[in-house]
């Protein structure tokens, strides 16, 4: 095993603010970026959702499974925390990714958000402050 192999394999921990759930998930994120379309704003009580995306099967629960609140369809819904109401993650892309809300990690990711997506429907109370690229809605190449 090279190196680069171990640190691919190495697992973060994430959490809702209770504690109730708990997951690992592979610090393999391929993309990271910050959404700003309404949804996002709305689930998350915030000017936009910082996320990494990951393969489902990349990420388990570790506690609390039976504790879940799961808002939407099989191919694409949100896991939030019963108990406290906590977004954990969404999964995206007919149900073969999850997007890890960066805010649940107690571990912090090699990855860091590369790009603002949905600005077109951002909050028009919140600037944008930073130089990273903005696209209207999804970013050519990946983070939807």
């Amino acid at each position: 095993m090279t190196s680069q192999e171990n640190v691919g394999n190495r697992m973060l921990a994430g959490k809702c603010l209770c504690g109730a759930v708990q997951y690992a998930v592979a610090d393999e994120f391929i993309y990271a970026a910050n959404c700003h379309c309404s949804d996002c704003r709305r689930t998350t009580g915030s000017a936009f959702k910082p996320f990494a995306g990951i393969e489902r099967e990349r990420l388990s629960l570790t506690k609390g499974e039976d504790n879940l609140l799961i808002f939407g369809e099989e191919t694409g819904h949100n896991v939030h925390c019963k108990t406290c109401g906590s977004l954990l993650y969404s999964v995206v892309r007919d149900g073969a990714f999850v997007h890890v809300t960066m805010g649940t990690l107690v571990d912090e990711p090699a990855i860091r958000p590369t790009q603002h997506i949905f600005v077109g429907s951002k909050a028009k109370w919140f600037t944008i402050a930073d130089d990273l690229p903005q696209y209207e809605e999804h970013a050519a190449g990946g983070a939807d």
